[in-house]
This record gives C-alpha cells, sequence and structure tokens, in this order.
C-alpha cells in the first residue's frame, strides 16, 4: 500500500502549497483505489487525497474499506507522517467501521505508523448516531 500511494505522489496537484499527499485505500474485496491532493486558487474548492481515494472508491460501487495508507512530500522533497486532517476523518467516518479500518501514515516502507480510525477520532460522529 505505501508504495502504490508513493506512485500516487506524481498525481499531486500542489501548486500553492508544494505540499503533495497521496493515499492508496484498500477495499475488503482487495481492490486498491488511490487518490492524491488536488488545490484550487480558491483554496477552499480543492480536495485531500485521502478524499480523493474514497471518492473514488464510492463512485465505482465500493463500501466496504479495510485500510488506508498516507504518504506526503514537501516542498523540499522530505517525506514524514501525515496524519488526516479533520474533514477526511469524518468521511471515513461514514464509510469505515472505527474499530476495524486501519490508516497507515508513512515516511517510507521502513518507517511508518498504523493506527485504527477509532484511535485518530474518539467519539466520532457517523451513520450508528442517527439510527433510531
Amino acid at each position: 500500500m505505501i508504495q502504490k500511494a508513493e506512485e500516487a505522489l506524481g498525481f499531486s496537484y500542489a501548486p500553492y502549497s508544494h505540499f503533495k499527499v497521496a493515499a492508496s485505500l484498500l477495499t475488503a474485496s482487495g481492490t486498491v483505489y488511490t487518490g492524491c491532493n488536488i488545490e484550487n486558487a480558491a483554496y477552499s474548492p480543492g480536495n485531500c487525497a485521502e478524499r480523493t481515494a474514497m471518492f473514488k472508491a464510492v463512485s465505482e460501487g465500493e463500501r466496504d474499506f479495510s485500510a488506508i495508507c498516507i504518504v506526503n512530500e514537501d516542498a523540499e522533497g522530505g517525506h514524514g507522517i501525515c496524519p488526516p486532517c479533520g474533514v477526511c476523518r469524518q468521511v471515513m467516518m461514514e464509510f469505515c467501521r472505527p474499530d476495524d479500518f486501519y490508516i497507515i501514515l508513512a515516511a517510507d516502507e521502513a518507517h511508518y505508523e498504523i493506527y485504527t480510525l477509532e484511535e485518530l477520532l474518539p467519539l466520532g460522529f457517523g451513520p450508528g448516531n442517527l439510527e433510531g
């Protein structure tokens, strides 16, 4: 998953922040969807890598996800641990089981951390909160 995410960094469109982010999303069926961040001169219409991958998968009919891997590259070409923003965590909450959806934060194939969505979004609000 780290390698797939690293490959997607090349598609990042980050002319303003120069901070590239890419993600690979693993479905329960074994399919991997990738995404990258896409910036916009007006800022708010941009999209994060994680949501790009997730929206691609959902738009293809996928609804069952196992894990996502997130990588980044800064303006100097450095790589570090890059956690998902709050909006991305909320989108993950919509489609993933917080206790067994894994988020891999990778600087490279040798340096990474793995968390569950529940660890990164404790007391998250999701579809279960609206069940009556």
